[in-house]
């Protein structure tokens, strides 16, 4: 996914969708972003997620971002699903 170095915070990188068959506190999913990034998750409605820019980006910097989804549901052991999103960051002339 390229995100131009110069987007504003808030942007969406990327919709998601998370989903538990089960009911009551064993199908409550709980995401996060790992690992830590300039990058933040954003539920939209149920089982939607957006991930989106929450800090400045800097390609001189950082060019690319391997940003893992981590979803762990309410069970007793809970279970657990990860997506990987790669994050290009596109240049944008600094002069």
């Amino acid at each position: 996914v390229p995100v131009p170095e110069d987007a504003s915070l808030g942007t969406v990188v990327a919709v998601l969708s998370v989903s538990d068959r089960d009911s009551g506190e064993n199908g409550r999913v709980r995401c996060r972003v790992w690992p830590a990034s300039p990058f933040g998750l954003v539920s939209t409605f149920a089982g939607s997620y957006s991930l989106v820019l929450r800090e400045a980006l800097d390609r001189e910097r950082v060019s690319e971002y391997e940003v893992e989804v981590r979803a762990e549901d309410g069970g007793r052991p809970p279970l657990s699903g990860r997506l990987g999103v790669r994050v290009s960051v596109s240049d944008v002339n600094d002069n």
